[in-house]
C-alpha cells in the first residue's frame, strides 16, 4: 500500500538517496551539499515537498515550488522535481504524487502549475500529457548561469 504525504525534517535522511537518484538522472554527481538542500527547504517552508511510502520506505517524491505570475495576476507552482525508483515504477506511484501535487497547488489558490523536463524523458512526457498537461509551443527558455 503507497501512501502519499507531506515530506518532514525526519524524512530527510531517507529522501537525500532518493533526490540524488533524481540528480543521477541528470548526469549530475553525487553532493555532500544534497542533504542540507532537502532539510532547508523543508524547514525554511520554501517547497512543497511530497513523499511516496511503501512499507516505511521512501519509494518516490515530487517537490513543487510556489510563485506568482505577474502576467496572470497569479500564484503559480513549479513541478521542479519528480522521481519514482526504478523498482517501483509503473504501479501507479508518481500518478498518485501528481494527484497530491495538483490538489495542494489548488487548494493554495495556484492558477497553474508548470513543469519542464528533458527532450529525452518520453515516459514522464507520457505521464503528463496522460494527465491533461499541455506542451508549451508558446514561449521559449532560457537560462543564464551565473557560475555560483
Amino acid at each position: 500500500m503507497v501512501q502519499i504525504r507531506r515530506a518532514t525534517l525526519s524524512d530527510v535522511g531517507l529522501l537525500t538517496g532518493l533526490v540524488e537518484q533524481y540528480r543521477a538522472f541528470y548526469l549530475q554527481d553525487n553532493s555532500e551539499l544534497t542533504e542540507q538542500f532537502v532539510a532547508d527547504r523543508i524547514s525554511r517552508d520554501e517547497s512543497v515537498l511530497f513523499v511516496a511510502e511503501v512499507d516505511r520506505s521512501l519509494v518516490g517524491f515530487t517537490q513543487c515550488y510556489p510563485s506568482f505570475s505577474t502576467v496572470s495576476l497569479s500564484v503559480v507552482w513549479l513541478l521542479n522535481d519528480l522521481f519514482v525508483e526504478p523498482e517501483h515504477r509503473g504501479q501507479g506511484i508518481a500518478n498518485q504524487l501528481m494527484d497530491e501535487a495538483e490538489s495542494a497547488a489548488r487548494d493554495a489558490g495556484a492558477s497553474r502549475i508548470w513543469l519542464r523536463t528533458a527532450h529525452t524523458n518520453l515516459p514522464a512526457q507520457a505521464l503528463y500529457e496522460s494527465r491533461g498537461w499541455v506542451y508549451d509551443e508558446v514561449f521559449k527558455r532560457y537560462d543564464l548561469l551565473l557560475g555560483a
